[in-house]
């Protein structure tokens, strides 16, 4: 049986955009309380009744959150343009490595907004 599990996390991080007008405010130093959640896609283990167990999901991702969390994003390899939207593809992408269940992320940066990947 094909199952679906979320998981949210949270982090803080500071960025700035640079491709932006000088005068965008986005493009001075700013921070953001991002909130994160990882879906994971996968057959449900009959015998368990679960997909994952929610602490594997945390202790495999918890590396990657941390190269993040409470960073200038700017400074992570391969985000030095971190809009949501790249930020969004950077964590799908290096998820998969530690954990191929994961079969979206999305991330919103305020309580009204929200970026996922893969559509």
């Amino acid at each position: 049986m094909k199952i679906e599990l979320k998981q949210q996390f949270q982090i803080e991080s500071a960025r700035f955009l640079p491709f932006l007008p000088v005068s965008h405010p986005c493009h001075k130093m700013h921070g953001h309380s991002f909130k994160i959640t990882f879906t994971l896609t996968g057959e449900m283990d009959p015998r368990l009744g679960w997909l994952i167990d929610y602490n594997e999901i945390e202790s495999l991702l918890k590396p990657l959150l941390a190269l993040i969390d409470h960073k200038v994003l700017n400074e992570v390899l391969g985000l030095e343009n971190p809009t949501t939207e790249n930020l969004c593809v950077w964590l799908y992408e290096n998820a998969r490595k530690a954990l191929p269940l994961v079969s979206r992320v999305s991330i919103s940066e305020t309580t009204t907004t929200e970026c996922s990947y893969p559509v």
